[in-house]
């Protein structure tokens, strides 16, 4: 057994596809499903269900990627501790985010960057339950996310910002007068809104509800990009979080404050606290404490 063959498991996991999987460990196809069998035969257990295609890990694949994931993280791991003993830290930063979030996670970026020139970084947009998965199975070096569902045993927080609410309008489509935004007039607008389900549209429900109105959206997406697409082209307002810069992408488009309006729980920076996690997830964690307070 070799590095390489875990990395070829974690990568069937991550793609959910053969051809994929070779593509990103820089493979080819006969090659990866060569070096699974070889495992499969060291470790003797079947491992992956196949077909015409890939369809899925047996229970004891499942088991054993958990392992490997492990494994890698602590391989990883020990590159960055090496270099941080060297005064160094190199690597990649996997950072998941929630879609809407009421802190620029470009700032993190832009901070561990400017001080750590040799850092590369992934970010991945999920949701909260997404982010605690991907931190727990080793996934994810840091999560962005919000801290209500944090089970404090298990991760770490770092409270960042209270995210409050705005209505995002395109100014050559709608215009509205005032400085400051009521709920009851947001429900006589066309809203997008982000999928049911989703901690910031849960947030927005909320808001409605206290105020004792059920909105009708006329536009329901979970991509970002969809939503500020739909506001450019004047078919509806969104409510956005301030201080996400979402406002910044077109001179026409204008974010206006909600009165009264917050998601249900602050957003904050999130580590696993349990072994292994890398150094450069923990001094990443450090050093947003410190550059942020």
């Amino acid at each position: 057994m070799d590095i390489k063959q875990l990395k070829f498991l974690c990568a069937l996991d991550d793609t959910r596809h053969f051809g994929q999987a070779a593509a990103r460990c820089h493979v080819t196809q006969p090659t990866l499903s060569m070096r699974l069998r070889g495992l499969e035969e060291e470790l003797g257990l079947e491992l992956v269900r196949r077909g015409q295609r890939f369809e899925g890990f047996t229970e004891a694949g499942e088991r054993v990627l958990a392992w490997a994931r492990t494994l890698l993280a602590a391989h990883d791991g020990l590159y960055a501790e090496a270099a941080a003993c060297r005064g160094q830290l190199v690597g990649t930063l996997r950072l998941g985010v929630v879609p809407l979030a009421g802190f620029d996670p470009m700032r993190l970026v832009g901070l561990f960057a400017e001080r750590h020139p040799e850092l590369r970084f992934q970010l991945f947009a999920l949701s909260s339950e997404q982010i605690l998965e991907g931190l727990g199975r080793n996934q994810l070096d840091l999560g962005l996310s919000y801290l209500d569902r944090l089970d404090p045993a298990h991760f770490q927080g770092l409270e960042l910002a209270e995210t409050r609410m705005g209505l995002l309008y395109d100014q050559r489509h709608f215009q509205i007068d005032g400085e400051r935004l009521s709920w009851q007039t947001l429900a006589s607008l066309p809203l997008g809104l982000m999928s049911a389900g989703m901690h910031f549209r849960q947030s927005i429900d909320h808001g409605f509800r206290s105020h004792g109105l059920t909105p009708q959206p006329k536009l329901e997406t979970d991509a970002v990009h969809q939503l500020l697409q739909a506001v450019e082209r004047g078919l509806c307002c969104a409510i956005m979080p301030l201080g996400s810069g979402l406002d910044a992408h077109g001179s026409h488009l204008r974010l206006l404050p909600i009165e009264d309006a917050r998601t249900l729980a602050p957003l904050g920076l999130i580590l696993r606290r349990s072994a292994p996690r890398s150094a450069l997830a923990e001094a990443c964690f450090e050093e947003a404490g410190l550059l942020l307070r």
